[in-house]
């Protein structure tokens, strides 16, 4: 799995966190923009195309420091609540050693082997298959899996399991995904803010009268710039995140030296991994999300046939084809049915 090249993807994934947070005030300042030359419009539809143009460019210069202050702001806000607040969407509780020893010792022997710092562990009631880590720093970095997840997975692949976020985390990729989150809520945020002020019932077209031909015009360029700067975030929260898993699964390998176990993982999580009211971005942050949106364009994981087709290839792991279990075949038997295909 060396091909990979996992150390390089944690310098590469530390540079991509740099620019994404610089990303973020650029696009609100975009936003911001646009919001001015919706609002040069209101004010007056009669006027020139590049009067606009640099009646919002003096308008943004005067609310830049509003503007990065309001983004800063969010951010701390962000950086201090993030796992609060995904706790409270999924339910995760923290778990000790007496309470789970099993996964406290599983987890605890990997960060041992490699010299890693222990994150928190964190369960979620549920039958679900799934886990993620979460954090934004040593500090708050945390490993969550679901009881179904303990329920089904024997001991190995628990452990490649939690192989696989621990390089998450060694990669820096649970920072990226939280950074890309907040950038996605502020783009929404002012996107639907600027829809509800320009676009609700009963709005009179301009303060100044009927609009002329270059006041659309300026109108239209607001509105695509508005929808370039959303497109441009769901891109940063959706097509980034791909590769991330490839190399998640690689790590997870080079951990616990069993490409197996981590197939066979894939292979009981696959289907089962839904976490009913989890937001799209815990969903992001999962080992796998079932949620591809249409036609897989905006899918944040390679599908699990892709990942275990590069863990047999690049690993030697064998694939013991789609696992059937007692929920999925209405029998009694007491082990999972492994399906070659």
């Amino acid at each position: 799995m060396a091909a990979y090249g996992l150390y390089t993807q944690i310098a590469s994934n530390k540079i991509r966190s740099r620019v994404l947070l610089a990303g973020m005030f650029l696009l609100v300042y975009l936003f911001v923009f646009a919001g001015a030359l919706l609002a040069e419009v209101q004010l007056d539809g009669r006027q020139m195309v590049g009067f606009y143009l640099r009646a919002a460019g003096g308008d943004l210069l005067h609310a830049l420091p509003v503007a990065t202050l309001a983004g800063a702001i969010w951010m701390a806000i962000a950086y201090r609540f993030n796992q609060a607040i995904i706790d409270t969407v999924t339910g995760g509780r923290d778990v000790t050693r007496q309470e789970q020893p099993r996964l406290y010792n599983l987890l605890e022997n990997l960060c041992i082997s490699r010299g890693i710092p222990m994150p928190k562990l964190k369960i979620i009631d549920t039958a679900s298959l799934n886990a993620f880590a979460s954090g934004l720093n040593p500090q708050q970095y945390s490993v969550t899996v679901t009881s179904g997840l303990l329920d089904r997975l024997d001991d190995a692949e628990i452990e490649a399991v939690l192989g696989h976020e621990l390089t998450h985390i060694r990669n820096g990729d649970v920072r990226l995904m939280v950074i890309a989150g907040i950038i996605a809520g502020i783009i929404g945020f002012f996107a639907e803010l600027a829809f509800r002020l320009f676009f609700r019932p009963g709005r009179s077209s301009s303060r100044g009268g009927g609009k002329n031909g270059s006041a659309a015009l300026v109108f239209i360029i607001a509105l695509v710039l508005i929808a370039l700067a959303w497109l441009v975030s769901m891109l940063i929260r959706f097509a980034l995140s791909r590769s991330r898993e490839f190399l998640a699964d690689a790590g997870a390998v080079e951990l616990t030296k069993n490409p197996d176990a981590m197939i066979s993982a894939l292979r009981k999580i696959e289907s089962r991994s839904e976490l009913e009211g989890a937001t799209s971005a815990v969903m992001e942050m999962c080992i796998d999300n079932p949620r591809q949106g249409f036609t897989n364009l905006f899918a944040t994981h390679p599908s699990v046939q892709d990942r275990i087709q590069a863990l047999v290839k690049l690993a030697g792991g064998r694939d013991p084809g789609p696992i059937l279990t007692l929920a999925d075949t209405g029998t009694s038997p007491s082990h999972d049915v492994g399906l070659n295909t």
